[in-house]
């Protein structure tokens, strides 16, 4: 069975940061890639950020570039979102995704987390 549990999340001020964590288990194989969307309260589910389990490659939002940093453990199991120069525009629920290009692509995730609040106050 796969999982994903995210912790982290949080208040913080405007040009704060905050790093999110996604533990994921049950995978059989490295064929996805795994990361970040988030949904604010009347806005579209946008694909923030994916890394690629095989090869490290990743996706960024044009609205997070050169802010956030998506990287995987050294254990392989858990995925981080460095979040720098956060915005009151950043406040969402985030939740980790697989196969978080699916998202990026419109489609609902296969599997998600529960979501963990980011607040940015101004």
């Amino acid at each position: 069975e796969v999982q994903l549990v995210e912790s982290g999340g949080g208040l913080a001020q405007t040009g704060g940061s905050l790093t999110l964590s996604c533990a994921a288990s049950g995978f059989t194989s490295d064929d996805y890639s795994i990361g970040w969307f988030r949904q604010a309260p009347g806005k579209e589910r946008e694909g923030v950020s994916c890394i690629s389990r095989s090869d490290n490659s990743t996706y960024y939002a044009d609205s997070v570039k050169g802010r956030f940093t998506i990287s995987n453990g050294n254990a392989k199991n858990t995925v981080y979102l460095q979040m720098d120069n956060l915005k009151p525009e950043d406040t969402a629920v985030y939740y980790c995704a697989a196969d978080c290009l699916q998202v990026v692509g419109g489609l609902p995730a296969t599997y998600r987390g529960q979501g963990t609040q980011v607040t940015v106050s101004s």
